[in-house]
């Protein structure tokens, strides 16, 4: 159990590698978007560290396909809230969707741009979008450059890390793994209460 992330990382740097990894990059950032749970910087960064060459690409790629999910989660909101609010709930993302809409009452566009660079949840911001019905262009602008600023960041970190930060990553993945986990886990029962 003790080496399971260094297996997962290694497991995930060689599908980086792999032919159709760029169509894996766009699904994933697409459905991250509107309702997956895993954030594309996983497939990302281990694309950009193993081909520094394409980084840019990479995150352009994830950025439209990011921002495009975005627009399917708005429609959810938009169109079909009464039928997933259940769901949030059950998945405790209830007391974080009242947060963000209250949020959208005071910043809007801001709102959607920070929660595209940050770690939160992106897809209770594209929800709550559609449920506000904030006007879908500047919803959409504010994805491709919240998203883009964070997908790029994480492409030019891997590319001026370079061999550096692959070692660097490999020798340590799995204490900085464990303790990125216990935070989340500590984050989601803080966010959740």
């Amino acid at each position: 159990m003790k080496r399971a992330l260094s297996r997962l990382y290694d497991k995930t740097m060689s599908w980086a590698g792999h032919r159709h990894a760029p169509r894996y990059l766009a699904g994933l950032s697409f459905a991250e978007s509107s309702f997956f749970p895993i954030p594309p910087d996983v497939m990302l960064a281990p694309m950009a560290l193993r081909r520094p060459d394409r980084a840019w690409r990479y995150a352009a790629l994830a950025t439209v396909a990011s921002a495009l999910g975005g627009v399917l989660g708005y429609f959810i909101g938009m169109f079909a809230y009464d039928l997933i609010q259940p769901f949030l709930h059950q998945r405790g993302y209830g007391p974080a969707f009242e947060r963000v809409h209250e949020w959208f009452g005071r910043w809007g566009f801001w709102a959607v741009f920070l929660a595209g660079f940050t770690p939160v949840p992106y897809k209770i911001f594209t929800i709550t979008a559609g449920v506000v019905v904030m006007p879908l262009a500047p919803f959409f602008i504010a994805s491709l450059f919240g998203r883009g600023a964070r997908f790029f960041l994480v492409a030019g970190l891997m590319v001026w890390g370079g061999e550096r930060m692959e070692r660097t990553l490999r020798e340590y993945i799995d204490r900085v793994g464990w303790v990125v986990i216990v935070v989340a886990v500590a984050m989601f029962f803080i966010l959740r209460s």
